[in-house]
């Protein structure tokens, strides 16, 4: 694996380079040799912040963690990107995918990982509004995000919240 490291707010040591390489180097059993690994390592206030970024056929496995202590942070996004991999495994077995960048011996070794269930199904009608708009609505509805179509670009958007009371947005990329 290819690891990409960079720092924010941060100066990225021997020592963190070598331990982000060796925590997250657990999990070279399951992606092929020419897999990149995007890490960014930053410091907010009294928490050490890691994120780890590993594209993988069409899909994406993302962990973020923070701790008051960059090497905990290390081992906790090890830990939950592990755990997501069992379940993304568990869905290209069910659909009978290709791997991507998986090694075939990760693929074909049995999980007893819980299969994703889906238990509610919600309907709702969607009308044209602005994000602003979409906000004060998920703020309404007491909701951490909402979808609606937006009435600048006619795309399905989301709008959601972010630590701080901050607001984002996911549109889609044409």
């Amino acid at each position: 694996m290819r690891y990409i490291i960079s720092g924010k707010n941060l100066d990225i040591t021997e020592g963190l380079r070598s331990a982000v390489t060796e925590k997250l180097g657990k999990l070279e059993r399951y992606f092929t040799p020419d897999t990149e690994v995007y890490v960014t390592l930053s410091v907010e206030k009294e928490r050490q912040k890691i994120e780890v970024t590993i594209p993988v056929k069409g899909n994406i496995i993302r962990s973020e963690q923070s701790s008051t202590d960059m090497y905990v942070s290390i081992d906790l996004v090890e830990e939950v990107i592990e755990r997501q991999l069992r379940k993304y495994k568990n869905k290209l077995v069910a659909r009978q995918q290709g791997g991507g960048n998986f090694q075939k011996e990760f693929l074909e070794k049995e999980v007893d990982d819980q299969e994703v269930k889906i238990i509610r199904s919600k309907k709702f009608d969607i009308k044209p509004m602005y994000p602003e708009d979409a906000c004060v609505q998920m703020e309404l509805l007491g909701h951490n995000f909402f979808a609606f179509v937006n009435a600048e670009t006619d795309d399905i958007s989301v709008v959601y919240k972010r630590k701080g009371g901050t607001y984002g947005i996911m549109e889609p990329d044409r």
